[in-house]
């Protein structure tokens, strides 16, 4: 099905990209340079703008619990927000070179150990959101794609995203970026490898097996202003869907950092209770946020005494353990093998998070 490329400098016939010329090329360099020159002068100025507009609120006491809370918000929700704005448009470039017939020509054929590893670092780069998983799942188990291969794929997709790894790294530095990468590929190929030893497939609905693997257009001609285009695109739809998480995470990163006792909290999600973890993941799975929203959130739970692993599979727990995926799921898996799904990467989730709290 053929995507309609619309342009600020040009125009398209739908299905059809717009044809592209030097100077359109030139148009767009010229722009794109004058938005980063603007997107870095901004973010240049977030933390002392925020700490002015605290001073300059009457009915706020400086070093006040409710003053840090509102400062928190007034420099994170624009620091996020322009960090995603610049990962989205990015990646929205880069994912125009991959599609979902791309992705499955990839991984068809390929070995169970090779195609899991693979499956697993394709995730990071096409980052399908969990709307996407019932398609892709069809079209990978159609295509003759391993069980297992595929669910290596389906956690690591909304899980080691580029947004929560950009994000990670502008907030905590490349260390816990690092870290959160190693961690989740590796719960990632775990789950695909163990998902491969049981053999579940005739736990897959009945009618997967017979649809037709999908096609999309390939996008391997489009000409780089097209590409920016599809950057452009990208941001309408990612960021236009992510900003209220952003803002909702973000708001609750500051209560927390404003009002919640760090010796109240330490306890709870410390290294030293070894529950931590697990009450962590159980408290995460019923809700639903993506990465974005929740690098906030754990922010302020690591200023607040949170240990790292415990924090980090909070985390986990929201994005790749949610119930609303589920829910999208069974529509083409049964209750069992989302439910062994479900235990696997739960498991795979708590060790990583033990594991870090020793190391960390």
């Amino acid at each position: 099905m053929g995507t309609a490329v619309l342009s600020p400098l040009g125009s398209a016939r739908a299905g059809v990209p717009a044809p592209a010329s030097g100077s359109s090329l030139v148009r767009w360099l010229v722009l794109l340079g004058l938005v980063l020159a603007a997107w870095i002068g901004v973010f240049h100025v977030l933390a002392p703008g925020a700490a002015w507009a605290v001073r300059s609120l009457p009915w706020l006491v400086p070093g006040s619990h409710p003053a840090a809370a509102v400062e928190f918000f007034l420099f994170e929700v624009p620091k996020v927000l322009l960090l995603l704005v610049l990962i989205v448009f990015v990646m929205g470039v880069v994912r125009s070179f991959f599609s979902p017939e791309t992705t499955r020509r990839l991984l068809t054929g390929r070995g169970e150990h090779a195609g899991t590893v693979l499956a697993a670092l394709l995730g990071v780069v096409t980052p399908f959101c969990s709307c996407s998983a019932v398609p892709l799942f069809i079209g990978f188990v159609s295509a003759g794609v391993p069980l297992g291969v595929t669910f290596a794929f389906l956690v690591s997709a909304p899980m080691v995203n580029e947004v929560a790894l950009v994000m990670l790294f502008g907030l905590f530095g490349w260390k816990v970026a690092g870290i959160y990468l190693a961690a989740g590929l590796a719960v990632a190929m775990v789950t695909g490898w163990v998902m491969g030893r049981l053999h579940l497939e005739g736990w897959v609905e009945p009618w997967v097996a017979k649809a037709a693997a999908m096609r999309e257009q390939e996008s391997a001609r489009l000409s780089w202003p097209n590409r920016f285009d599809l950057g452009v695109e990208a941001l309408r739809d990612i960021v236009g869907k992510t900003w209220p998480y952003v803002v909702a995470g973000v708001g609750a990163g500051a209560a927390i950092h404003g009002w919640v006792p760090a010796d109240a909290l330490a306890p709870m999600m410390g290294r030293s209770a070894w529950w931590s973890v697990p009450l962590a993941v159980l408290i995460g799975v019923p809700m639903y946020s993506n990465a974005a929203g929740m690098i906030p959130v754990v922010q302020a739970l690591l200023a607040k005494g949170a240990a790292l692993g415990t924090a980090l599979a909070f985390m986990m727990a929201v994005v790749g353990l949610s119930f609303p995926e589920w829910v999208i799921l069974r529509r083409v898996l049964t209750i069992r093998l989302i439910a062994v799904f479900a235990g696997v990467v739960t498991i795979g989730i708590m060790l990583i998070g033990w594991l870090f709290n020793y190391l960390f």
